[in-house]
């Protein structure tokens, strides 16, 4: 894939306003290539998923799948809900997915980052997450994957105070650069 600017869209599965997985994807923007656009998406004002409503989608509904559909890749993050990914973020999963045939996530590279401040960092709401993005035919990266513990102990407002976690999401971004910028075979 050759492009001038990269477009990642970024979708953030917690609504907290001091989120510390917007926080950490607020600082990989920071350490992004300077070719990498990233674009943070709001689940937020999608209503429930409801095939019902398919014949006549909503705005909210239709600029989000225009939003993604121009996405050259795309950045989930999460929090662990009750060793899962939250609910909005499933909802937002279901509405990119559907009408049958129109999925905007078929073929499209995805990473995936859990931070927590928990000792498991979102283990489980990540394989989760990433169980869903296969079955919705995405390239997700596997190497690194990042799970962030203990997060709420690294920032210092919203600052990223752990140079060696800063070293890692830089690693991190870099990898995920190269990933969406690799022609992928679709078999």
């Amino acid at each position: 894939m050759k492009v001038d600017q990269m477009k990642i869209a970024v979708i953030i599965g917690s609504l907290r306003k001091e989120s510390y997985n917007r926080k950490v994807c607020e600082t990989l923007a920071m350490l992004a290539p300077s070719d990498v656009t990233m674009e943070f998406i709001d689940i937020e004002i999608l209503a429930h998923f409801n095939p019902d409503n398919e014949s006549a989608p909503s705005a909210a509904y239709t600029a989000f799948r225009r939003q993604l559909g121009v996405s050259d890749g795309f950045l989930f993050a999460t929090p662990e809900y009750n060793h899962s990914m939250p609910g909005v973020l499933k909802n937002a999963l279901d509405i990119g997915s559907q009408p049958d045939g129109k999925s905007v996530w078929a073929g499209k590279p995805a990473a995936v980052i859990t931070a927590s401040s928990r000792r498991s960092g979102g283990f489980g709401a990540h394989r989760h997450l990433r169980q869903a993005l296969v079955f919705l035919d995405m390239r997700c990266m596997t190497e690194p994957e990042i799970y962030i513990p203990n997060v709420d102990e690294l920032y210092s407002g919203s600052q990223l105070a752990d140079e060696k976690t800063v070293q890692y999401l830089r690693h991190f971004m870099t990898q995920f650069h190269a990933w969406v910028a690799r022609p992928h075979a679709l078999v």
